[in-house]
């Protein structure tokens, strides 16, 4: 069982019940604590960042963190992790975040070592993307370090967090604070901090990210805040190995110790990553060897392993004198063995972090990788020698089936003439099939798209199953695993009822059963409020030109609609506080189940909460109920 939840989660779930489930915390430091949570209208993850309330009590601090929220929360850009909501709910500071699955970039260092040159200078350039579109809006981040940039599962992409956050901290503490091993020398003397101090921070970010080693490190802090204002860092390419020159020069002229000896801009940054990097974007080494070779079942062993098995099993059918006992044997051989293979294959992906979902993109973008290259020689269409292949392909499979149908006997047998016309299309149709793969096989990769289908299909999915059961739990890396929120509550409350003595469960036999009718009812609600807030937002039409005479009926119809539209947001409106509220009862049960296995709840007072969770599942169907009457009077004037 799961440590007990702190005092101060139960406070804050309890405050934000209805709107943000929490499912649990992700972190904390100096300027506060980030919980996973789900976004109750939306139906999202997000991740929500509080103000420690030690903290949030500073007024200052508190003012400083709201404004430096919003500014930040001003910026849309893909490599900038967006917020969603900055607030305050009963005695609360926090901000609400989009939810990146994936790990930060110091995690990613730290467990597999240095990113390879390529694949560094592409985030290093997507982060050097986001400070250009900050510092173009006059937000400097303060804090640039692998601990702040999130890499998405899957696809890689790089996520900046926490833009100006830092300096709120600052303000109120009156110190200047930060990580040292990040710091610029003007942010260490206390000058004056400006997009130029981010760059030196993201200078010594990509040498950590492409050597596994800081630039400057110490016994202690201000022996590291010395060393960045006073020493140089050893040349990047004598750590990190064969590095491009380019990219190397760019990493060093980030971490001059003038801020007018560094790049001018994080733009002028990017553009000299983007010059290092290749034009075509690479897949993970993993995914892309599974791709090329994992997935396949192909090279020297594939021919010989069918001959070597025919051999055995007629040996072993000779051998034990029973011809179904060699049968056997090849048939378990055409089976049980290459499923054995394709699930060995499938564990490996999985250790290595990706899931069965990762598959499909990753063989989309080989295969378009491969139709680009093979354009360059074949062209994108067909050629002659394919047309004529699929031609006589074509004809000679019909005149195999012309032959076949008209000389069919009912005693089971085929005149010798359609005979020989059968076996001569069989073999002019197998010849321009073959011919046909061949021609195609220049402008398309026949073999990956095969395997793509194998793999994406009914076949792969189970593989994976299979290879996710026989692969242990510790080794698989956590999925982006997205369920809707209300289901999501309900298997922890009912994780956390499985957990509690079997008394305590006897006396809350009922709980599973409320669980479960608050679920429906919460996914109907859903339902019927993501239609109702469609048919809310969607247009009423436009006149055109020809139609103007009409413009008086149109307009009686138009208010027509306009008055039902008025009832369908009413109703839209009422079905999402109805739903709140009923996720807001999940919540509920599962707060006070939390509270019953932290010993500050009893059995009664979830009992209770039971007793009220019925009560609202039973308004949730005379709610629906009344919707059924508001779709009849909108049908009725769209009829009209």
């Amino acid at each position: 069982m799961s440590a007990a939840p702190d005092q101060l989660f139960i406070a804050f779930q309890t405050a934000l019940a209805g709107r943000y489930s929490i499912d649990r915390e992700l972190g904390r430091g100096g300027m506060g604590v980030v919980y996973l949570a789900n976004d109750v209208d939306l139906d999202r993850p997000v991740a929500i960042k509080l103000l420690p309330p030690e903290r949030a009590a500073n007024a200052r601090l508190r003012a400083r963190f709201l404004q430096e929220a919003r500014t930040a929360a001003k910026l849309s850009h893909p490599n900038i992790i967006p917020i969603h909501a900055v607030d305050e709910v009963g005695g609360f500071v926090f901000f609400a975040m989009a939810y990146v699955d994936g790990e930060t970039l110091a995690e990613r260092v730290r467990t597999h070592g240095p990113l390879a040159p390529s694949e560094g200078a592409r985030v290093l350039r997507e982060v050097a993307w986001a400070l250009a579109h900050a510092h173009a809006h006059g937000v400097v981040h303060r804090d640039v370090k692998p601990d702040n940039i999130l890499l998405e599962r899957g696809g890689g992409r790089a996520l900046v967090a926490d833009f100006g956050i830092a300096a709120a901290e600052e303000a109120a503490a009156g110190e200047i604070v930060g990580t040292p091993e990040f710091m610029s020398p003007e942010q260490v003397l206390g000058r004056t901090v400006d997009a130029r101090s981010d760059i030196y921070a993201f200078g010594a970010t990509a040498y950590y990210t492409l050597s596994g080693r800081l630039p400057f490190r110490g016994r202690t802090p201000t022996e590291v805040l010395a060393k960045q204002v006073n020493a140089i860092a050893e040349p990047l390419a004598t750590v990190a190995g064969a590095l491009p020159r380019r990219l190397a020069q760019t990493v060093e002229r980030c971490l001059a110790k003038r801020p007018d000896h560094r790049p001018k801009s994080a733009e002028a940054v990017s553009e000299q990553l983007g010059l290092v990097l290749e034009q075509r974007r690479e897949l993970p080494v993993a995914l892309r060897a599974f791709v090329k070779h994992g997935s396949r079942l192909d090279g020297p062993g594939a021919l010989l392993y069918p001959l070597g098995l025919l051999a055995g099993a007629g040996a072993l059918g000779v051998m034990a004198s029973s011809a179904p006992a060699g049968l056997a044997a090849l048939v378990g051989g055409l089976t049980v063995v290459p499923l054995g293979l394709l699930v060995s294959r499938a564990r490996r992906v999985l250790k290595q972090g990706f899931t069965h979902a990762d598959v499909a993109p990753a063989f989309e973008a080989e295969i378009e990788r491969g139709r680009e290259e093979r354009a360059v020689d074949a062209g994108l269409g067909s050629s002659v020698g394919e047309q004529v292949a699929k031609a006589v392909s074509v004809a000679g499979l019909a005149t195999a089936a012309v032959a076949l149908v008209f000389g069919y006997r009912f005693d089971g047998t085929i005149e010798p003439f359609f005979t020989f016309m059968f076996l001569l299309g069989v073999l002019v149709g197998g010849s321009g099939v073959l011919g046909t793969l061949v021609f195609l096989h220049r402008r398309r990769d026949v073999d990956a798209e095969a395997y793509e289908a194998l793999w994406t299909g009914p076949i792969g999915s189970a593989v994976f199953r299979i290879a996710r059961l026989l692969t242990s739990r510790t080794s698989i890396a956590a999925t982006a695993t997205q369920r809707p929120t209300e289901l999501a509550i309900g298997i922890a409350a009912e994780q956390l009822w499985q957990s509690l003595p079997k008394e305590s469960r006897q006396e809350l036999s009922g709980l599973p059963d409320i669980l479960r009718r608050l679920e429906h009812d919460a996914q109907r609600l859903r339902k019927k409020y993501e239609e109702l807030a469609e048919a809310a937002a969607r247009p009423g039409g436009r006149v055109d030109e020809e139609d103007a005479e009409d413009l008086t009926s149109i307009g009686v119809m138009a208010s027509r609609r306009e008055d039902a539209l008025d009832a369908v947001r009413a109703e839209r409106d009422a079905v999402r506080a109805r739903m709140q509220k009923t996720v807001a009862a999940l919540e509920t049960i599962r707060l006070s189940l939390l509270r019953l296995h932290a010993g500050s709840g009893t059995v009664e007072s979830l009992t209770a909460d039971l007793g009220l969770a019925a009560e609202s599942a039973k308004e949730v169907d005379v709610l629906l109920d009344a919707r059924r009457e508001v779709e009849a009077a909108l049908q009725d004037s769209a009829e009209s």
